[in-house]
């Protein structure tokens, strides 16, 4: 098998010839490969470079095309902060109360410069590609954390308190869901071989279970179901321990949940069997930034174990992989999946 039939029969929950790896190492891509974050955000040629680069050199099966979590909330308004060797940020909300969302006109991201940039490098992935390395488009933030930032988190979650609030917030919540499939309908046309959207602030670490369940879940859903209407499979992740929200999940009908490090990983793996395909999760900082290659190794070897005998398995680390993690430590994460 090569990298893209491997992930492939992984997600289909057929096993493959070995343990398929997909790495979120946007940042560590790009520092290896010479570019600070403000050339690789502004040019789909260094992004793409970086990643066929980076594969070259590690020799991993999947890439996951990601860029920052604030592209698509900045072609909606939101003011961001682009650093030098930085992801983009947030620096500010777009409104100032949730009764402005009825002045909000109707989402369009299409012409948004960065949106192409993104959307150009995964087209230049795949024609480079093709069918021997497997191509997931991520596409952003899905709809709690498009709303999260253009209202401004602190105060999204104390509207989310409020009954009062309960209309405007899912009318907020349904056009950010709006915005989010018009970017999975964007990645579609790339070619991309899977699309994906992070949730990051929707997980019990910030949202209690059942305010996940009334407004994250059903706008999840929707991505879900756009991505299978366009013939692609979905994968969601969600920012902390979301242990207590995994069937949750899983309802969206995704077909992979990408993990933090947080979550029980034998819940997730007992939950998921015969679901969906899990995909994570090394801790990207205390073990793969700052561990030694006798912990990545170790730490590997034991999420293996747990998974041993479960086809439905990509490893990852569980959010973005630091742009100083030494190249040691990746290559010992991805010798134990080959050994």
């Amino acid at each position: 098998m090569n990298g893209y039939q491997r992930i492939g029969a992984a997600l289909a929950g057929v096993p493959p010839d070995r343990v398929p790896v997909m790495l979120h190492n946007f940042l560590m891509a790009a520092r290896e490969a010479g570019f600070s974050q403000r050339q690789f955000r502004e040019d789909p040629a260094a992004i793409a470079g970086s990643f066929i680069r980076a594969v070259e050199t590690y020799g991993y099966d999947g890439v996951l095309v990601d860029v920052d979590t604030v592209t698509v909330a900045e072609a909606l308004g939101v003011k961001v902060d682009c650093p030098e060797d930085q992801p983009a940020r947030w620096a500010g909300p777009r409104i100032s109360s949730l009764a402005e969302v009825k002045d909000l006109t109707p989402p369009d991201i299409a012409g948004h410069p960065r949106i192409m940039i993104w959307l150009e490098a995964v087209r230049r992935l795949k024609a480079h590609f093709r069918d021997e390395v497997f191509i997931r488009g991520n596409c952003d933030q899905a709809g709690f954390s498009l709303a999260s930032m253009m209202r401004g988190p602190a105060d999204w979650m104390m509207d989310l308190i409020d009954e009062g609030n309960r209309e405007d917030a899912h009318a907020l919540l349904s056009y950010c869901t709006d915005a989010a499939i018009a970017f999975i309908r964007l990645m579609a046309a790339t070619g991309a071989d899977m699309v994906s959207n992070g949730d990051s602030p929707a997980g019990p670490d910030l949202i209690s279970p059942a305010m996940y369940a009334e407004f994250a879940r059903p706008y999840e859903t929707r991505l879900v179901d756009e991505a299978h209407a366009l013939g692609l499979p979905y994968a969601l992740h969600i920012c902390g321990n979301t242990t207590r929200i995994l069937d949750g999940m899983l309802a969206t009908g995704a077909d992979a949940l990408e993990l933090d490090y947080k979550t029980d990983v034998r819940a997730a793996r007992d939950a998921m069997r015969g679901r969906a395909t899990f995909i994570g999760n090394i801790d990207p900082s205390s073990v793969l930034a700052w561990g030694t290659p006798a912990l990545v190794e170790a730490r590997t070897r034991e999420l293996l174990g747990a998974f041993a005998g479960t086809p439905g398995f990509i490893l990852n680390a569980g959010c973005a992989i630091p742009a100083e993690t030494p190249s040691a430590n990746l290559r010992a994460m991805i010798a134990a999946a080959r050994g």
